[in-house]
């Protein structure tokens, strides 16, 4: 993809301290519009590949570019396309929400700054409590109002970095509701999360990093390149033949009996099944039900990572 068609992309871009290297060769394209996630443990290197292409940390070397413009060379350009909710939400406990972001949407010159932060203090649930000193608030609702100064300017490119950390789960799915609003809007939304169930409800690609890249595809096909898929058959009884006649087809890969139920991993389930439901049936299975098999992301990352160490 060439870079002008790409909203994020970088060319072995590289970051050391010291001896250290965080960031080793990242390259990688993000099209507008979407939802990518940035999965890996602690000192992988996500945030500070946040900050490179924030255009907060420079690169020891490689290329970047966002919304067209190159990391080095056009960094106030980048600043004023992007948001970036950082790890730790930086808001001024003594000043109210509202004042909060009266200061940050005035540093940004944000037109119509009234009607923009009513909107966003009511999207996010603090309108009420817009008057009250931050430093009152629960870090949740910190959190809250610190996604909501990300994107008070309207930016086309948003850096989240853990934006459910601390939540309770009825915060936790505004949240998601809100970055799936933005995503229906168009923005390009970069996502780094150590929960990986936001991940995988949410983001439409997802790397996964330890320093360098391990992996980097949709959730679905990485599930499928390191798990297959497998398709769950529940039948009133099993008898040992029903093996046999599953065994037989090329697209079938492995048959498990499981009390009573087959385990068959095999391609392309939605084309294939029709096929060893008729089979099991004129074998005389008596099928109750028939489901899949889904592996979380959290096995897919975990594997990749184990695969990595060695």
């Amino acid at each position: 993809m060439d870079k002008k068609y790409c909203m994020i992309k970088t060319e072995n871009l590289t970051r050391s301290f010291g001896d250290i290297l965080a960031v080793d060769r990242l390259t990688l394209e993000i099209p507008p519009g979407e939802v990518f996630g940035f999965l890996g443990p602690n000192g992988a290197g996500k945030t500070t590949s946040i900050r490179m292409l924030g255009a907060l940390l420079a690169p020891s070397s490689g290329q970047a570019w966002v919304g067209g413009y190159q990391i080095g060379q056009d960094n106030q350009k980048i600043r004023q396309k992007i948001g970036i909710l950082p790890e730790a939400p930086g808001l001024y406990s003594s000043l109210s929400a509202e004042r909060n972001l009266t200061f940050y949407g005035t540093m940004y010159g944000v037109e119509n700054l009234t009607e923009q932060i009513d909107r966003y203090l009511n999207m996010l649930g603090l309108w009420e409590r817009r008057h009250e000193p931050v430093g009152t608030f629960s870090k949740g609702m910190c959190q809250k109002l610190a996604i909501a100064r990300a994107v008070l300017h309207e930016p086309e490119v948003l850096f989240l970095d853990e934006p459910t950390s601390g939540l309770d789960p009825q915060m936790a799915r505004l949240v998601r509701e809100f970055i799936s609003e933005l995503k229906r809007e168009g923005r390009t939304i970069i996502l780094c999360t150590h929960n990986l169930e936001v991940a995988d409800r949410l983001c439409d690609r997802v790397a996964v990093f330890q320093s360098h890249l391990l992996a980097l595809d949709t959730p679905s096909a990485l599930r499928q390149k390191l798990f297959g898929r497998k398709v769950v058959f529940h039948l009133e009884y099993t008898e040992p033949q029903y093996q046999n006649v599953l065994e037989k087809y090329e697209f079938v890969s492995e048959v498990q009996m499981v009390e009573e139920k087959i385990v068959v991993t095999l391609e392309d389930p939605e084309k294939n099944n029709p096929v060893l439901v008729q089979a099991l049936v004129q074998a005389g299975a008596k099928i109750q039900f028939v489901g899949e098999l889904r592996r979380r992301l959290e096995d897919v990352y975990l594997q990749l990572v184990q695969n990595s160490q060695g």
